[in-house]
């Protein structure tokens, strides 16, 4: 089973982008669930959400303890609460920033976890969608750093939600992402932590 925690505040689309993961999942032919582990929040409060993703039927509705991926939508969270309790030392980390893991204070975070990414997805979202919105630029980053869900399916999956110009917008920011976090990949890890 891959397991995906997704932490952000209220009012940035983090249900949302737990769905469109799930979705995507699905179109890739695999079983998929999201869900939030609370009823509603209110604007701007710390949010956490999960998605599941496996070859067969998933039943447990449980809090996930050991994510294979973390997406950080917000990075005043980082040192608020402990966010990567549990990450497996394989998994994946894609944090919403425009600063680097120094200057976010994760320099050292960098050795235990080698495949880790920043991208400034707020900026993009408000360039492409004209809103500060990073659940689905978010998405596209971690299609391309994670092999498991194609950027395609996440694109059909957003279309399948959204209408029109946000649809397009959407895209046009998450596939911003995707070539920003390749070309990141290409980049020898010290030169991503200055």
């Amino acid at each position: 089973m891959f397991e995906v925690r997704i932490h952000g505040r209220g009012g940035q689309g983090v249900v949302t982008a737990a769905e469109l993961l799930s979705i995507a999942g699905f179109l890739e032919g695999w079983h998929a669930q999201a869900f939030p582990p609370f009823a509603a929040e209110r604007a701007g409060a710390p949010v956490v959400t999960f998605c599941r993703i496996d070859d067969h039927e998933i039943r447990s509705r449980e809090p996930m303890m050991r994510p294979n991926a973390l997406i950080i939508q917000d990075a005043t969270l980082l040192h608020q609460i402990n966010l990567f309790e549990g990450l497996v030392p394989s998994g994946y980390l894609l944090i919403n920033s425009a600063r680097s893991f120094d200057g976010l204070g994760l320099g050292e975070l960098i050795r235990q976890f080698p495949r880790m990414l920043v991208v400034a997805a707020t900026e993009l979202a408000s360039r492409h969608l004209g809103r500060p919105l990073p659940n689905a630029v978010l998405l596209g980053g971690f299609a391309a750093i994670c092999d498991r869900i194609p950027l395609d399916s996440v694109v059909s999956s957003i279309r399948s939600r959204f209408p029109g110009k946000v649809a397009d917008g959407n895209v046009g920011a998450e596939r911003a992402a995707f070539d920003f976090v390749r070309a990141q990949m290409k980049e020898p890890a010290h030169a991503q932590a200055d």
